[in-house]
């Protein structure tokens, strides 16, 4: 059994979704999100999302972080605070000597539903079921986080993955 930690970068919201994975079978433990409040410098922000996801490290012990590769689309500033979110959830990762791994929303989408280019109620539906949840995950940004989750756990487990989890495909 493996612990994996999935984090849907932000600022405002940081998802996250902790599973336990054996081969193909996941269990859900826990998901939500870290919010930080509007109107507040940015660097408190960073604060808070740092602590808390050292919160989360220390709390869950991962084997793995999985978390949502960056890539601009339309808006660049958005784009860039999820950096700056993505930095300091990195850096938590890193000091808690927490391998780390990222994926693209195509090869999340790819993992939990067969199909690159699922939509958001497919991925939530999808999640739903892999993981046997009641109902979809609240917020989005949780079941986001949970799909990486399983992304990765997926991906430590496929025969192409000769390091035995532990081959990072990764520019972290």
């Amino acid at each position: 059994m493996a612990v994996i930690l999935g984090v849907d970068p932000g600022v405002a919201t940081v998802g996250f979704g902790v599973i336990e994975t054996a081969g193909s079978a996941n269990k859900f433990i826990t998901c939500g999100a870290i919010t930080t409040p509007a109107h507040t410098k940015l660097s408190s922000r960073l604060d808070q999302i740092y602590h808390d996801m050292l919160e989360l490290i220390d709390t869950f012990r991962p084997e793995a972080i999985a978390i949502e590769e960056l890539f601009f689309n339309t808006n660049i500033t958005t784009g860039i605070a999820v950096a700056h979110g993505r930095g300091v959830i990195m850096l938590a990762g890193y000091e808690r000597a927490v391998p780390m791994y990222e994926y693209t929303p195509l090869q999340v989408k790819q993992a939990i539903t067969g199909y690159g280019r699922a939509d958001k109620k497919q991925m939530m539906e999808m999640v739903r079921r892999l993981l046997n949840l009641k109902s979809a995950a609240k917020p989005d940004d949780a079941s986001d986080a949970l799909a990486l989750a399983i992304c990765h756990g997926r991906f430590s487990g496929s025969l192409l993955n000769t390091e035995g989890g532990r081959n990072e495909c990764s520019t972290i």
